[in-house]
């Protein structure tokens, strides 16, 4: 079970690379990544956004962590020298190896070994040993391998929740409860024990989601005028008009998308490849939405 070869970036430069989880494991995780800093770079400025899922994040030298799912941005330095696997899980899909309710560590990075105990540790060794970062992300896919075989399986109505959530999916959740014929305390209660988070929350996050997708797409194209073009990416994007994509980028992002587009063009411009995340959050775009919309 192994991610794909990730090339070392530069000395002075820094790189974040996403491929798809190793077959055994899509159903739960949506991505595999490798990110470093050359170890003559600047320290990089990474901002985490909320979208919905855990990661579990494996520093080489330092203890496997568990992060989100966050509610807010989360912004950390990178010091030179610094390479990080992890993995990013489906929404509903962490509790299959966490063995408890979502809920509990919304918001919060936690150190994997209060999740897992002396697996944890073995993790951190293993990625601490890796030869390379490819055999890093095969030890951390592995590991969440090991404890999803060990778990319960995901709630399939939530499964089909976040499923119908995706961005050009659904246009609001009453349509969607009602399609799947549960009542809205019993949606919340079974989203908030397998997300996390309410699913209006949810849905938020993962429209904008759609809207990171399609700037990432534009910068992997080349195209340089996407800050311009800001109301029509809005309105594909499914927000009503521009002003409401600002309040929702600002609410997720800490800046508005003028200064977010740019900073993600800069960050992605230096050797990022986020394809494994954006392709498929895409390809619904084109699928028709539900009664014609």
């Amino acid at each position: 079970m192994t991610g794909e070869p990730s090339s070392t970036p530069v000395a002075s430069g820094q790189s974040y690379q996403e491929r798809p989880p190793a077959p055994a494991l899509r159903e739960l995780v949506s991505s595999a990544w490798v990110q470093q800093v050359g170890r003559d770079a600047a320290p990089y400025v990474h901002r985490r956004i909320p979208n919905g899922s855990f990661e579990l994040v494996c520093r080489v030298g330092a203890t496997p962590q568990v992060i989100g799912p966050l509610t807010e941005p989360l912004v950390e330095v990178l010091q030179p020298g610094t390479t990080i696997v992890g993995v990013r899980f489906v929404p509903g899909a962490f509790p299959v190896s966490a063995g408890q309710p979502a809920s509990e560590v919304v918001g919060l990075a936690l150190d994997a070994g209060q999740l897992w105990g002396r697996s944890a540790g073995a993790l951190g060794e293993a990625v601490g040993t890796a030869a390379s970062p490819r055999e890093a992300l095969a030890a951390v896919q592995l590991h969440v391998h090991a404890l999803a075989r060990a778990g319960e399986p995901p709630d399939p109505l939530v499964s089909e929740v976040v499923r119908g959530l995706m961005p050009w999916r659904t246009v609001d959740v009453t349509s969607l409860r009602a399609s799947l014929h549960i009542s809205e305390t019993q949606l919340r209660r079974r989203c908030r024990t397998a997300v996390g988070l309410a699913p209006k929350v949810l849905h938020r996050m993962l429209r904008f989601q759609g809207f990171l997708a399609l700037v990432q797409q534009a910068i992997a194209q080349g195209h340089g005028a996407t800050v311009d073009g800001l109301g029509l990416l809005a309105l594909r994007a499914g927000y009503a008009d521009q002003s409401h994509l600002t309040r929702e980028c600002v609410r997720l992002t800490g800046v508005p998308p003028r200064v977010f587009i740019a900073e993600t063009r800069r960050a992605c411009a230096c050797g990022h490849d986020h394809s494994a995340s954006f392709a498929p959050v895409l390809g619904a775009e084109a699928e028709p939405r539900p009664g014609g919309a």
